[in-house]
């Protein structure tokens, strides 16, 4: 058997996803779709494949170079797309004197290739188009002989959808005319035209998704993907059926659910389509996330992931946040215990986790430096806080004196280790008795300190000041000679870090409410200003007068 896959698509409702991408090189489960087509093909018996290429061909030519498949693939680039008439006939010294089979790559399916070809052997007919019920497409009607009548979209009940997949006999390159764009369907109208039959091989049972939208690809990637994840995640996995339900995300633009078969469940976490071919936020969640697990940190176990469709599959942790736990008990002693123990973890992660880790992993920055603070803390506190959500009339280049020297002394005496960023009670999980550290892909190198201040003055938590206050007496003891510094160092850099944080922590709540307009936040602001104005008044006002004064009059 001999094979054309048609390539040539522009894959415009895909866009803005194929302006670096082609289609055929969209993955499901990591495997681009042309890759599982060429398996489908040389499992049903192909010994050659020829592959017409148009939009970002090279990319399609370097993709099929890197492979080493068992039957012969082929390319053939069109500078001008040809339709799929004039595609087929643009190759036709590719075929010889049998029937070849023509498949689309957008298409995703399970139908045997090989029972549709032998099918078309059986019969004396010049065509064989596999049809099935799809409403959404069902555009071809079909007589009682199971005969093609026409192309033409009704409310008839015996209309059917094609597959994307034919047989044909040579023959049918003489209904098609060289060199132009030609439709291979104003083909088969002449073959009906002309008294022939064009066969209809009618299929059911089967897998079958087109993905030339972005959410029909999204579907394909999440039913590929979720039977492989459970059988990842649970050895004794039988398939059934699987069943998602969203569940609320945090500041993000990610999208979560708790995906579900029988007993067993998993989240998945959807980061949206690729949009470039630069390092991006899933591309870190998955690689730190393997760093971590792997290095013996508390994260959940990364299961199943597709860097191009954005989704993956990970260890369920359950509902239960710190947040949670916080405010349901009652007793300081034991709020300031569970504290501990984090605060210990926290030591952990910095240290143990910044072993051999890769800055080539990160998204946004490989460090957090003085760049960092300005832009990402100061100037988010001033434009997304300040002006943009009080509305009030202030500009970050007045401030950028003070600005550069809360820089400088947030950074004077730190000692780098692996900083999570956002290191908040709804960031981490509590699952057996055991803590987890969720939401990592931030993690870059900066001072411990960072994570420890982020965690005390949390206002999803709100810790009363006493409590904040013997927490951070317990970091500086329990950690400051693990980070390899003295304590006064130690809490001085504690303090600034303190300060940063809330800068970036008001910013983000300004942005949320007021762009975003995820109103929830709103109701964390209030505490938030409180612990700014609580820990900035250890400042002497000589060196910060402006922002001083307007820290005071929040």
């Amino acid at each position: 058997m001999k094979a054309m896959i048609l390539s040539a698509g522009l894959g415009t409702r895909l866009l803005p996803y194929t302006q670096h991408t082609p289609k055929p090189l969209f993955t499901l489960s990591g495997q681009p779709v042309l890759d599982l087509v060429i398996d489908r093909l040389q499992t049903a018996g192909c010994k050659e494949v020829i592959i017409n290429t148009h939009h970002l061909h090279h990319k399609v030519e370097a993709f099929i170079a890197s492979k080493n498949y068992n039957l012969s693939v082929h390319l053939k680039h069109e500078p001008s797309i040809l339709g799929t008439g004039g595609a087929i006939k643009n190759v036709f010294d590719f075929f010889d004197n049998k029937p070849f089979m023509l498949i689309n790559s957008d298409i995703v399916t399970d139908i045997d290739l090989r029972k549709a070809y032998d099918f078309h052997l059986s019969h004396s007919h010049p065509v064989t188009m596999v049809l099935h019920d799809y409403p959404e497409f069902n555009n071809v009607s079909v007589d009682s002989n199971k005969c093609i009548i026409d192309f033409l979209p009704d409310t008839a009940d015996n209309r059917l959808a094609f597959t994307g997949i034919h047989v044909i006999d040579p023959q049918i390159l003489d209904f098609i005319p060289d060199g132009r764009f030609y439709s291979i369907i104003d083909a088969y109208r002449k073959v009906i035209s002309n008294n022939q039959c064009v066969k209809a091989f009618i299929v059911k049972g089967h897998y079958w998704k087109d993905i030339g939208t972005p959410e029909a690809y999204k579907q394909a990637s999440f039913d590929i993907m979720a039977p492989k994840a459970f059988q990842h995640a649970y050895s004794d996995y039988t398939e059934s059926i699987i069943y998602q339900e969203q569940i609320q995300g945090d500041g993000s633009d990610r999208t979560w659910y708790r995906v579900l078969s029988d007993s067993n469940s998993l989240i998945a976490v959807d980061h949206g389509i690729r949009q470039s071919e630069e390092t991006a936020e899933i591309d870190s969640f998955i690689n730190i996330g393997k760093h971590l697990f792997e290095n013996h940190i508390p994260v959940p176990e990364i299961f199943l992931y597709d860097n191009f469709s954005g989704l993956v599959f990970i260890e369920d942790l359950g509902n239960t946040h710190l947040q949670d736990i916080r405010l349901k008990t009652k007793k300081i002693k034991d709020i300031i215990a569970y504290y501990q123990t984090i605060i210990r973890l926290i030591g952990d992660f910095s240290i143990s986790g910044s072993k051999n880790f890769d800055t080539a992993w990160t998204y946004q920055s490989t460090h957090y430096d003085k760049s960092v603070i300005l832009e990402k803390e100061c100037r988010y506190f001033t434009e997304a806080f300040l002006q943009n959500y009080l509305m009030a009339d202030v500009n970050f280049d007045d401030l950028k004196e003070e600005f550069d020297l809360l820089s400088d002394k947030t950074l004077e005496h730190t000692n780098f280790g692996l900083m999570h960023r956002d290191m908040q009670s709804r960031n981490i999980m509590f699952k057996n008795s055991k803590y987890y550290f969720i939401d990592f892909q931030g993690t870059r190198f900066g001072p411990v300190q960072y994570d420890l201040a982020s965690l005390i003055i949390d206002p999803y938590a709100a810790l009363p000041f006493p409590v904040q206050a013997q927490l951070i007496d317990f970091s500086v003891e329990t950690l400051a000679e693990r980070v390899g510094t003295g304590q006064d160092n130690f809490r001085q850099c504690l303090k600034y870090c303190a300060i940063t944080r809330n800068l970036q922590i008001l910013g983000a709540f300004g942005f949320l409410s007021k762009v975003k307009t995820k109103k929830y936040f709103e109701q964390y602001i209030p505490t938030a200003v409180k612990t700014l104005k609580h820990n900035f008044s250890e400042f002497k006002k000589v060196d910060f007068p402006n922002l001083k004064s307007i820290i005071d009059k929040l």
